[in-house]
């Protein structure tokens, strides 16, 4: 069964609607620990849009299970990252106009910047993950660069109008979960998951953790963050 990752972005997007105190992504990371998450996930964007730096820092000192730090290569970045010294780092695309992530990182074509920030990473002690599209070519890039990890992007698979197509990206998705493992590589998966389309991806064998937040935290508004949390591990077990 795939642990679960829950990101905490859209706390701080709320509360940054206002720039003001609350809500606190802090707080909600305690509570989605105590519900049974597998790990914290939040993502530095260089246009600070939800989570600020004073953030990373308190999630440091307060997160019990692991802290996955989602960011980009660049080097502003990347000093920030090598001073809170989370427990991963999850290096994604990023465009300053985009919603939200819309794809993975192109490792081919950024191969020296990605393996450069790579390194300085796991040379302070912080594990390093590549997000990366289910494409074999990109897998074999990231194994070339170094790292032990990535996390296959399912916007695709999730943001299909029917079943046609929902299969077709599955089993894209599913055989590059077997090519990555056979290239011994530890491979988590996220994005666009929500609680109608998470519990197929849960049954690929090999995947250790699925990343989701915006669905989790949706959900959350009429739920309850704490009961949020308990359903989207039950669907995942």
């Amino acid at each position: 069964m795939p642990k679960l990752g829950v990101n905490i972005d859209h706390v701080a997007t709320l509360r940054q609607a206002r720039r003001g105190q609350e809500p606190e992504p802090v707080l909600a990371a305690l509570i989605c620990e105590a519900a049974g998450a597998d790990s914290i996930v939040a993502h530095l964007r260089e246009d600070r849009r939800h989570i600020q730096d004073r953030d990373l820092f308190l999630l440091k000192k307060t997160v019990r299970t692991r802290l996955n730090l989602e960011m980009s290569v660049a080097a502003g970045i990347v000093e920030i990252a090598c001073q809170v010294k989370p427990d991963q780092a999850t290096l994604v695309p990023e465009k300053r106009q985009e919603l939200t992530t819309e794809g993975g990182l192109d490792v081919i074509s950024n191969f020296r910047k990605v393996r450069q920030a790579a390194s300085i990473l796991v040379k302070n002690d912080i594990e390093v993950s590549l997000f990366i599209d289910p494409d074999k070519k990109q897998i074999d890039a990231a194994k070339k660069s170094g790292v032990k990890m990535i996390e296959l992007h399912t916007g695709r698979y999730a943001d299909t109008k029917n079943k046609k197509e929902q299969d077709k990206y599955f089993r894209q998705l599913s055989e590059a979960v077997t090519y990555a493992l056979k290239k011994g590589l530890v491979v988590n998966a996220g994005h666009g998951l929500n609680y109608s389309n998470v519990s197929r991806v849960a049954r690929i064998k090999g995947i250790a953790e699925l990343n989701i937040g915006y669905s989790i935290i949706c959900r959350a508004l009429l739920a309850g963050l704490d009961r949020a949390v308990r359903e989207m591990k039950d669907l995942i077990k």
